[in-house]
């Protein structure tokens, strides 16, 4: 396994426990009474994301033989491919920011500030995401599908 597909395993392990993360500070944002967001909980879920990323860091420059390559040309192609569908998917997921809540509360609703930035993040993590998916996805169908 290369540094890109490591990175890829990295990136794809965080996001998705930040945005696990994100969901339950918003349900506790938006479900009356709940306070699932408590300080125990919060740290709880910190320390065991910086133990994730410690560990994962280790591992992605952590090099199990000298002749493993940095990169090359098809790992250049691979990342560009991620980054376009992860370019896509942000102005997707924007679009969608921007129609939904309109669509959900109304007119007379109201969003809470302070979930705007979480979502933006939400959004970022999730563009994350993509990006991670869609390079191991590339790496998984092998060489036959080279340009």
């Amino acid at each position: 396994m290369n540094r890109t597909q490591k990175c890829a395993w990295f990136t794809l392990g965080i996001s998705s426990l930040l945005i696990l993360f994100l969901a339950f500070v918003l349900r506790s944002m938006f479900v009356p009474g709940d306070r699932m967001a408590g300080v125990g909980l919060v740290m709880s879920w910190l320390w065991l994301i910086l133990l994730f990323m410690v560990g994962s860091l280790f591992l992605v420059f952590y090099r199990q033989s000298q002749a493993e390559p940095a990169a090359d040309e098809r790992d250049r192609l691979i990342k560009r491919n991620a980054v376009l569908a992860s370019f896509i998917g942000v102005w997707i997921l924007l679009a969608m920011e921007t129609v939904l809540p309109r669509r959900l509360a109304g007119d007379a609703g109201s969003i809470p500030v302070a979930a705007l930035p979480i979502i933006n993040t939400a959004i970022l993590f999730t563009a994350m995401l993509v990006y991670s998916v869609a390079v191991l996805v590339q790496y998984g169908r092998g060489v036959e599908n080279e340009q």
